[in-house]
């Protein structure tokens, strides 16, 4: 794998990066320590969880803005009511320790305060993917055996498709209107109306929840194809918040995060509130990422902090230029997947002083942060890892003739594992056989387990990493896991469609994989209808899930265990060294067209919009 010269100066963080002097450092070294001070409490007592956490806030800080959204403000006060009088009617339909209650919420209020009146009955939030419709949503809401859900206006129509499928009893579904305004449809409970005159103060179960209950159902994409519900504890969540929050971003109680990624997000719901819970500050909430709003936004809620996926910042760096972009208040941004080839004029041109890059997984048991401020890094983790040697074919750890595997050395790349301890359990998913499939065991020695992550980093040294690529049959585009699985499924599904191999592919320019599949048709290649195609693909899968690119192949070529060769087809991405022609659905197109040499060439310049 080649390095670009951007990546080749991110090769080894030193000693003398390790120490240069950085007011930041200094003037958050209290942060860092109530970021221990948490997490020592969470390790030592019993009964911690989110909702003690808000009720302290609720109690100390009543006053003190919560949570700010489209020009309205909550306390913490406020916010803490609100979300006892949603528990009190969950509580009421039976709704207890343990359940799962979907939430097909997108981002406002409501949905936060939903969320944490679940969790304080010691329920479980099952945070389904707004995108998801049919199959994929029916197989999420299966996988988590929902006991009620909460339905806004804006999912109702994927939620009925699947309702009677997958959802759970009618005398647990209820509507959540947008605002307060909207009357429950017929079928549905009125979540406002029956909690508006409701007891607001604290219930005695919340003090009765555990730190190792679970909080939240995250769902991700993983190689059987469908979601998996990873699993997230209220101590890992309250553990990430105060290293994130705390020890990473150094946030205040005068601090103001703003979010305009989605709650199921992990990045939002995890990073954000969670880092903001743990400081005692102000989440400001986006109903959505908007390019031309995102400055205004920001400035208007007077931020000082803000979260990204990789994307989210080369749109910001694509738009033009406004006044707002350099108004603003913000000095650390957190969230991951910035490149390296556009870290330094992303933080000059928006004037941004800490990048607090990071790295974790959603069923991962480690976290990986920047809170020393180095460019071009995701950051440090003090508990065990090792960044091992892979076999680029089979995409699997190498053991020598004593079963052992090997790390790499400082600068080299490999494969990520991290070490299962009491410290760090892992959690993994609800599908028990999932969970161990992601464990590796007598690594170094006899007796140890190991977390697979299946991503592939660069050892900076000094505990560092930078991320580089992904494994396996999931990879990363528009801010979200693909699995081909999932993909080569819906194309099978296609009459024109004999057989696929779905992949994803680097075009410059852009953050993760594009999809790409290599597909054998049915029949001859000029039957088969690409505009069919694209409507059906489009009709049965997530818009960012929806191949890019199409190669035709006569057949596929397999391994001798019989597994598809990929290594090459990801190599050659859109440019087949055969010649062979490549077809690409455009974002504004309706059927698949034959690349023209002109567009390969935007592509290559990395100014195609895809």
């Amino acid at each position: 794998m080649t390095a670009t010269a951007s990546e080749k100066a991110t090769d080894r963080v030193t000693f003398w990066d390790m120490v240069r002097p950085d007011p930041d450092r200094l003037r958050g070294l209290d942060r860092v320590g109530r970021a221990v001070g948490l997490m020592a409490w969470s390790r030592f007592r019993e009964h911690v969880s989110i909702g003690c956490l808000v009720e302290h806030h609720a109690g100390v800080r009543p006053q003190h803005p919560a949570l700010r959204f489209e020009g309205r403000e909550y306390t913490y006060a406020e916010f803490n009511a609100a979300a006892n009088r949603y528990a009190r009617v969950l509580r009421d339909a039976g709704v207890g320790h343990g359940d799962a209650v979907a939430v097909l919420l997108d981002n406002r209020p409501e949905t936060l305060i939903a969320v944490t009146a679940i969790v304080k009955l010691g329920a479980v939030a099952a945070m389904c993917n707004t995108k998801q419709r049919g199959e994929t949503l029916a197989h999420s809401l299966r996988t988590v055996d929902a006991a009620a859900a909460l339905v806004g206006p804006e999912l109702r129509e994927a939620f009925e498709e699947v309702r009677g499928d997958a959802g759970p009893a009618d005398g647990r579904v209820w509507f959540v209107a947008d605002g307060g305004q909207g009357a429950a449809p017929a079928g549905y409970r009125d979540l406002d109306a029956e909690s508006r005159d409701l007891n607001a103060g604290n219930l005695s179960e919340t003090a009765r929840v555990t730190k190792s209950d679970a909080c939240f159902y995250i769902f991700t994409s993983g190689t059987t194809g469908l979601p998996k519900a990873s699993v997230m504890s209220h101590v890992r969540w309250l553990r990430g918040g105060a290293g994130m929050g705390l020890a990473g971003m150094r946030l205040r109680g005068d601090d103001v995060l703003y979010c305009a990624l989605p709650l199921y997000h992990n990045n939002a719901l995890t990073v954000s509130w969670g880092g903001v819970l743990a400081a005692g500050a102000t989440l400001a909430l986006a109903r959505k990422f908007s390019v031309s709003r995102f400055w205004d936004d920001v400035v208007a809620n007077d931020a000082t902090a803000f979260c990204y996926i990789g994307e989210l910042c080369r749109y910001l760096l694509q738009a033009p230029s406004k006044p707002a972009e350099r108004r603003h208040r913000v000095r650390v941004v957190v969230g991951n997947g910035l490149r390296p080839d556009i870290w330094d004029e992303f933080k000059e041109r928006f004037g941004i002083h800490h990048i607090c890059e990071f790295y974790g997984a959603s069923e991962g048991n480690l976290v990986f942060v920047n809170g020393l401020n180095l460019d071009r890094t995701a950051g440090l983790c003090p508990l065990p890892f090792a960044v091992v040697a892979y076999d680029p074919d089979t995409e699997a750890p190498v053991r020598d003739a004593k079963g052992r595997m090997r790390r790499v050395e400082s600068g080299g790349v490999g494969l990520l594992l991290t070490k299962i301890t009491n410290f760090a359990p892992y959690e993994g998913y609800t599908d028990a056989d999932a969970s161990e499939k992601k464990v590796l065991h007598d690594v170094f020695k006899d007796g140890d387990a190991w977390f697979n992550t299946g991503d592939l980093v660069r050892d900076q040294g000094w505990r560092h990493i930078a991320f580089v690529d992904r494994l396996g049959d999931t990879f990363r585009w528009k801010g979200e896991n693909v699995a081909t699985t999932e993909v080569e499924n819906a194309l099978n599904a296609h009459p024109g469609i004999e057989e696929s191999v779905v992949y994803g592919v680097e075009v410059p320019g852009t953050d993760g994989r594009a999809g790409m599949a290599a597909i054998t048709p049915a029949g001859s290649l000029a039957d088969l209808d690409m505009a069919d195609l694209a409507r059906h693909l489009r009709e049965r899968l997530p818009a960012y899930a929806v191949p890019v690119f199409l190669r035709p192949r006569p057949e596929q070529a397999m391994t001798g265990t019989f597994k598809y060769r990929k290594v090459e087809l990801k190599r050659e991405g859109y440019s087949p060294e055969d010649g062979s022609p490549v077809y690409a659905l455009w974002p504004d197109g309706e059927a698949y067209a034959e690349l023209t040499g002109a567009q390969r060439k935007k592509l290559d310049a990395g100014k195609a919009r895809l």
